[in-house]
């Protein structure tokens, strides 16, 4: 028996991989609380420079909102919530952006921005909401001990993250939706702080919501965008996303998202697929070694990932054999 091309194998495992997920969503879903009510944030003049005066009352306001969401939580039944609320209003934390509605919008600044020379925005994948924000956090702490001092980490929970079982996690709506937010979140973070050397680190999901902000972005924004642990950044080769920022991308041997299918398929109403594989020779994006963790170990602590994803942010040249490599 002849055997298929190799060309189609692609595209009959994507097809496999949706209709997996429109039988597992409901199962899901039906299983996730009810959206927790939370008032609407108090509307900010845009942050004009990242002084500590302009920090300060930025912090305090939205520390004021994250109080209000607190108390509707505590009103509503919801413990949980409530007491991750309380935590986050917490004097020693200080947030740039704070929405408590919708499973929550959040950028929490990790480091002295106003003192800053290099900051790293960090954009998370699926799954990550208030309720699952233990993980985001800890990378962005570790990530900023790395750095070091005169370095800040911003984590950028800017967007309703897709369900990482969910039919919303293979198409790229979820990140189309995200991305004008997070361009206006880096011009905005550039303007208050423009001497500070910018990168847009993308994991997961969030490798596709990088890649269709990157065309967005001013000339100078970002110096660099990284994909870890990434199932596609929306395009086929880092030249499409339109940057002229450096693309990086490194990938864990212990991943799994190695096994995702990869490409694109034009379906009747939407676009199943997130895009080229960022590993790939064809893509052209910069490699970094990321060693043998899985899935979510690329910002722990002492890992090879870690180490690299630091070197990027600050300029320095990086560890390991894949050290810059181009593959094109």
């Amino acid at each position: 028996m002849a055997s298929r091309p190799r060309s189609s194998r692609p595209r009959r495992t994507l097809i496999a991989a949706l209709v997996i997920a429109s039988v597992a969503v409901p199962v899901s879903g039906a299983a996730r609380p009810a959206a927790v009510p939370a008032p609407a944030p108090a509307v900010l003049a845009p942050l004009s420079a990242a002084t500590p005066a302009a920090l300060a009352e930025r912090y305090a306001a939205n520390r004021d909102g994250i109080r209000a969401a607190e108390r509707a939580a505590t009103g509503h039944g919801d413990h949980r919530r409530a007491a991750a609320l309380r935590a986050m209003a917490d004097p020693a934390r200080h947030f740039l952006t704070f929405d408590g509605r919708d499973g929550g919008r959040t950028a929490e600044v990790f480091g002295d921005l106003s003192r800053a020379e290099r900051i790293a925005v960090l954009v998370p994948g699926s799954d990550t909401s208030l309720d699952r924000y233990g993980r985001l956090r800890a990378g962005a702490a570790a990530l900023q001990r790395e750095l070091g001092a005169r370095s800040a980490v911003v984590a950028w929970l800017g967007y309703k993250t897709p369900g990482t079982v969910s039919p919303e996690v293979l198409t790229p709506g979820r990140a189309e939706d995200a991305a004008p937010a997070l361009r206006r979140f880096v011009t905005e973070l550039r303007a208050a702080a423009p001497a500070a050397r910018t990168s847009l680190l993308c994991h997961s999901y969030g490798s596709v919501v990088c890649g269709r902000a990157a065309p967005g972005l001013g000339a100078g924004d970002v110096e660099d965008i990284v994909l870890f642990g990434s199932p596609g950044a929306g395009g086929d080769t880092a030249a499409t996303l339109g940057s002229r920022a450096t693309v990086w991308a490194g990938r864990g041997a212990g991943d799994w998202i190695a096994d995702v299918p990869h490409g694109r398929l034009q379906l009747p109403f939407t676009t199943a697929g997130l895009g080229a594989d960022p590993m790939s020779p064809e893509f052209g994006a910069r490699l970094f070694a990321a060693g043998d963790g899985g899935h979510s170990d690329y910002l722990k602590p002492g890992s090879p990932a870690l180490e690299n994803i630091a070197r990027i942010v600050s300029g320095r040249a990086l560890s390991g054999s894949e050290e810059g490599e181009r593959r094109a």
